[in-house]
């Protein structure tokens, strides 16, 4: 048996759903030894009993004081009081924004391994292995401790479902410290600023409608957010039509944007290159929409159509709608 420490996220005042992802992948890695959770915002203690039927039997909570600035120095000192208190053997944080912020910098701290972005977690007789795609996921890394320790990692969303423990009991919320210091002034975040559109977070969305170059422009970008917003989908773009102007960069998906791992990815008018593959190759479920029946896309795609997308997609949005009862 392990001890793991599971990093958990609110947004708006609920607990993300990629939190509940975290908790399950950690009970499974403590092989029955039970988990522990850590959450640095306003209200953190709150959200002790959400996280029991995950298996997290202690949640060290460090409370944000409301409208105070957000600093990942004086959040990463919070969490290293939480490792302080349970010596865990695994830290297991969402790869997140946050979590890809945070997880580095307190693994640095402690003086621990780092393993990224990963898929998969296991147990061996000598510890933990940690399953991770490279090469814009043409082959998997498998990595394993070099040094006894604790080990930081962090957990790709989308890529184990919330699944409660078998045997949850209530869960004990721990205050933890989150105290100033002269050094949180070097980098601050004053706000979050939110999406207007009230579409899921791209990183964690389970279903992805992204468009291309082929789109042809921004008006014509529309469809595929109609598209996205019949499915209760993110929106996501190629590089070549965020560079066009058809879509803002935060909706980059690729090598040089996001990364995303939902069940469902519906590409719309992308030729495929292999920067635009490397953000989300992952998908579970890859579906293709094109004229062009040579487009690399295809090759990988499990359901290809090849066909007008401003013909197909409208029809497709409005069929999901009638189904729906919208």
């Amino acid at each position: 048996m392990a001890e793991v420490l599971c990093v958990c996220e609110t947004r708006g005042g609920e607990l993300k759903r990629v939190s509940m992802e975290v908790c399950t992948a950690g009970a499974a890695a403590a092989g029955g030894g039970g988990i522990s959770a850590a959450i640095v915002g306003i209200g953190a203690a709150k959200f002790a009993p959400q996280l029991a039927p995950y298996g997290a039997r202690k949640v060290y909570a460090a409370e944000w004081p409301e409208g105070a600035p957000w600093s990942n120095l004086k959040a990463v000192r919070a969490l290293k009081a939480a490792v302080d208190a349970t010596k865990p053997d695994l830290v297991l944080f969402p790869a997140t924004a946050t979590g890809r912020d945070l997880a580095p910098r307190l693994a640095a701290r402690i003086g621990a391994g780092y393993a990224a972005d990963c898929t998969g977690i296991s147990r061996t007789s000598d510890g933990f292995l940690f399953e991770r795609p490279v090469y814009g996921g043409r082959a998997v890394a498998f990595l394993a401790p070099a040094a006894p320790g604790p080990v930081v990692a962090s957990l790709r969303p989308n890529v184990v479902s919330p699944s409660p423990a078998p045997s949850p009991g209530a869960a004990e919320a721990v205050p933890v410290p989150a105290t100033d210091d002269d050094s949180d002034l070097r980098a601050m975040l004053k706000r979050f600023a939110a999406s207007p559109a009230k579409r899921p977070e791209l990183t964690e969305a389970a279903i992805v409608v992204a468009g291309g170059r082929g789109v042809g422009s921004a008006e014509k970008f529309k469809a595929i957010e109609d598209l996205a917003d019949a499915m209760g989908a993110a929106v996501g773009a190629s590089r070549a039509a965020v560079d066009e102007g058809y879509a803002p960069q935060s909706a980059q998906v690729g090598q040089t944007g996001k990364t995303v791992n939902p069940t469902l990815y519906i590409a719309c008018g992308i030729s495929g290159a292999i920067q635009h593959l490397a953000g989300m190759r992952t998908s579970k479920i890859l579906v293709a929409i094109n004229r062009d029946p040579n487009a690399p896309i295809f090759k990988i795609a499990d359901y290809g159509i090849v066909g007008d997308i401003f013909e197909i997609v409208p029809l497709l949005a409005s069929e999901i709608r009638k189904a729906r009862g919208g």
